[in-house]
């Protein structure tokens, strides 16, 4: 038997069960709490949102947002602390947006899915592994695949989760993941690493145009057309695409063998890449050169002086196919001493001279990957 509750629904009887007995239920046990007094119906129907409800306010869209049904049949039997995706995103769909439960109780747990929080509203307690931080308004997690976690907000905040199927992130996402900025290439990288848990966090300032994107998702997300699915993935993608153009350089990153100080290296590389060395490097952040460049490795699949010849390729195909600057300048541009040297590199990176790459891709698309995955 199918089982619905609406958000608001949820959220009065969670704080009900606290006031009453002074403790809190995960959001599994709810949804079983609910079923077993018969709280819930067999079907709601879902109301679209108003047509201005991108210009709500935090408080009038989650006033929306209460009347959104929620299916709890698939948590009915949930008592696992291990969840697989297809337990908690429909199966129409690749991405799926909730509003995150307020007065549950803190358990840790795992999945197989990505899974992104981010704070519209007031503030919430994250817990990563043996860590525990508070993260606030704008703040933005993306929890990688398998890393134990849970995520308690305050009872007056509003906080949005979005689940992604791996698959879909290393499908759907790819092309955005995998270009040439450094974070982005990190990105990817780190979070589909199977050898330790890790998250992303970006400090953002919450602006209207990514409460935008994610209201759009958890809408699309409680559709369910022909049209819904691809729509919650352009929406992502969106977000996505915000995020590394207007934050990359806050991120941070948790690495139980680095700590959180190597995102700052990676920053450092990538606006400094022309001039820098690995000596400079070194010394700035106080690491052994044979510590950095195993570090360097490990995370991005590239030794040092791999990494600096793949950023300076990198601008030099935007250089020559958005750009008429001569190769002399180019080269000056990314760090080389001379047009020769740069032509040099180029050629054999590429097989192919810088001339003749412009010649061949000017006013059309690249036809070379930028970044070149090792395998």
């Amino acid at each position: 038997m199918a089982a619905y509750t609406t958000y608001g629904e949820l959220q009065n009887h969670l704080k009900s069960y606290q006031e009453r007995t002074g403790s809190r239920l995960q959001f599994p046990e709810i949804c079983a709490y609910l079923y077993k007094k018969g709280l819930v119906k067999e079907s709601l129907p879902f109301s679209e949102p108003p047509a201005e409800f991108g210009n709500f306010s935090e408080e009038e869209f989650d006033r929306y947002i209460d009347t959104i049904p929620l299916n709890l049949t698939p948590y009915l039997n949930q008592h696992s602390f291990h969840v697989q995706e297809n337990d908690f995103i429909p199966h129409t769909h690749d991405v799926f947006a909730i509003r995150h439960p307020r007065y549950t109780r803190n358990q840790m747990h795992q999945h197989n899915y990505f899974e992104i929080n981010y704070v519209a509203k007031g503030k919430g307690r994250f817990y990563f592994e043996e860590e525990q931080r508070i993260l606030c308004e704008g703040e933005i997690c993306i929890i990688a695949p398998m890393s134990k976690h849970d995520f308690i907000i305050d009872d007056s905040s509003t906080i949005y989760t979005i689940s992604i199927r791996q698959s879909t992130f290393n499908t759907a996402f790819f092309s955005l993941m995998s270009r040439k900025d450094l974070l982005s290439y990190f990105f990817r990288t780190i979070l589909q690493g199977e050898d330790h848990s890790n998250y992303l966090l970006f400090f953002t300032k919450n602006t209207k145009l990514l409460k935008f994107y994610v209201r759009n998702l958890l809408i699309e997300s409680n559709r369910d057309d022909i049209y819904s699915n691809s729509c919650c993935i352009s929406f992502v993608n969106l977000f996505f695409s915000q995020i590394l153009r207007d934050y990359s350089q806050t991120i941070q990153f948790y690495d139980y063998q680095l700590g959180t100080d190597f995102s700052l290296v990676l920053q450092y590389i990538q606006y400094n890449y022309q001039t820098i060395t690995l000596s400079s490097l070194a010394d700035m952040f106080h690491y052994s050169e044979p510590h950095l460049c195993t570090m360097i490795k490990q995370n991005t699949g590239f030794t040092f002086t791999e990494l600096i010849k793949q950023l300076r390729m990198s601008d030099a195909v935007d250089y020559l196919i958005n750009t008429n600057l001569k190769i002399g300048e180019i080269a000056e541009r990314i760090g080389y001493n001379s047009a020769d040297h740069f032509s040099r590199v180029f050629r054999t990176t590429y097989k192919i001279s810088p001339q003749d790459y412009r010649k061949q891709n000017k006013d059309t698309k690249p036809n070379i990957v930028p970044f070149v995955v090792n395998q």
